[in-house]
């Protein structure tokens, strides 16, 4: 993949990242963020997509950044050439992919 199709795509993804928390009135959702970043508690999103290349193998939907089960979460979700939907679960902790969930055009 070119580098600058990479450079928008990871931009696109920034903003779609922060969009509902500023869509919210959730200033302190994107300082929380900002700060969890800043302080090393979480990897920022670039990492995990640079770590993670099946995350951009399709167009990004939604990006959320949410506390689940005790630990920060990044969920990504992607529509793929074939019109398959996948949603990929991160620890933002540490990068881990979690889980992953496919929803097929058939489904």
């Amino acid at each position: 993949m070119a580098a600058g199709r990479i450079d928008r795509w990871l931009g696109v993804a920034l903003l779609v990242w922060a969009l509902p928390l500023y869509a919210d009135g959730g200033d302190g959702d994107h300082e929380l963020a900002r700060r969890l970043v800043e302080s090393g508690a979480i990897l920022p999103l670039e990492r995990i997509l640079e770590r993670h290349p099946q995350v951009r193998e399709g167009r990004l939907l939604e990006v959320e950044l949410e506390r689940k089960h005790g630990r920060m979460v990044y969920e990504i979700e992607v529509v793929h050439p074939s019109g398959d939907v996948e949603k990929f679960y991160f620890d933002a902790g540490s990068g881990e992919l979690l889980k992953n969930k496919k929803r097929t055009r058939e489904d």
